[in-house]
């Protein structure tokens, strides 16, 4: 059934649009009887009034778009989502979720979709450090407000709120190094480049001991296909060993990386630590729960979220671009690391 609207009201009460109108927004100029008989009707017949119609009268949706790679796969990502989503309870705003599943075109697309329904601003953890910035951009200053959280793009002019990952990094390769374990996998994403500050911390904690940094140990994998990554991080292990230059850790540069390296490792039966320690960012709660335990760097996931809606709201409220701009700021949140079975010797 199609929603009535305020024509049919009008036409069945036999009453201006322009009355209806007022009635249903209680307004002083229509009289209590006329606007009971008004009101009475419309919630007889279901009216639901046509929400972007009227915010485009008052300039503004009170709905917040928010787009990740995916968050069913990633607990960082669902503990961020649960931070905006308090933040959002607090200042009530309506958000509008959406997933790029790490392709900048599925990116581009989810940006076009959340403009196209009037967004008041949009909190964006990018594809990869570089995607669609000068479509950010544009839309940034000529749609509405954009605050990054996560995967901070440099070449975007907002607000970003990250955590250091460099000294992440740094911690966790210095407690691999600390426990005698220097032939280090790091595994990351494709989509990151060299300048990665994830990276960029691994390997400054190589040069602060003259550890060469040895390429064959630097593995780029998929994030948008778990069989595509299990795949590459088995035989990068399996070819490694055969080398005879085998590593005796990991370091694993997200969550759903870290987690599944665990299992891989379990299922080429390699013992983890005594043959293969274990490190990476990790914010699942089931790292202390895991045979063995994981250690990890953990993010604060959920402030970040919280953090990121607050900012944005207050890019909202600016009178003008330029004011805008004056407020934009970079906030990096210190991560912790939790030392646990993974790299500990019983």
């Amino acid at each position: 059934m199609a929603n009535i609207t305020i024509k049919d009201i009008a036409k069945a009460l036999n009453f201006s649009v322009s009355t209806i109108s007022k009635a249903l927004n209680n307004s002083y100029e229509i009289s209590a009887e006329t606007r009971k008989i008004i009101i009475d009707y419309a919630n007889q017949h279901n009216y639901r009034p046509n929400r972007l119609a009227k915010s485009l009268k008052i300039g503004h949706t009170n709905s917040i778009g928010v787009i990740v790679n995916s968050f069913f796969s990633s607990t960082f990502l669902a503990q961020v989502l649960d931070g905006i989503h308090k933040a959002s309870n607090e200042v009530g705003c309506d958000i509008i979720i959406m997933q790029s599943y790490e392709n900048v075109a599925n990116e581009k697309a989810c940006l076009d979709s959340l403009i196209s329904k009037g967004v008041d601003g949009i909190l964006l953890s990018p594809v990869s450090e570089t995607s669609n910035s000068d479509y950010i951009n544009l839309i940034n200053e000529k749609h509405c407000p954009v605050v990054l959280f996560d995967r901070l793009n440099p070449e975007i002019k907002t607000t970003k709120i990250g955590v250091n990952e460099y000294k992440g990094a740094l911690e966790a390769t210095q407690h691999l190094i600390d426990i005698n374990r220097k032939r280090i996998l790091f595994i990351t994403g494709d989509k990151f480049g060299d300048n990665n500050q994830r990276i960029q911390g691994f390997k400054k904690a190589l040069k602060n001991l003259d550890i060469p940094i040895n390429p064959r140990y630097m593995v780029f994998c998929s994030l948008e296909n778990t069989d595509e990554m299990d795949a590459k991080i088995s035989n990068s292990i399996l070819e490694l060993r055969e080398q005879n230059i085998a590593p005796n850790a990991i370091f694993g540069a997200t969550d759903v990386i870290t987690t599944r390296s665990l299992g891989i490792l379990a299922k080429l039966k390699i013992k983890v630590p005594e043959e293969i320690a274990v490190i990476g960012f990790a914010n699942t709660d089931i790292a202390f729960s895991l045979n063995p335990s994981l250690s990890a760097i953990r993010q604060p996931a959920k402030d970040m979220g919280y953090m990121a809606l607050k900012k944005l709201m207050e890019l909202i409220e600016c009178e003008s671009n330029a004011k805008r701009a004056s407020i934009y700021e970079t906030i990096l949140l210190d991560t912790s690391i939790s030392i646990r079975n993974s790299t500990t010797l019983q």
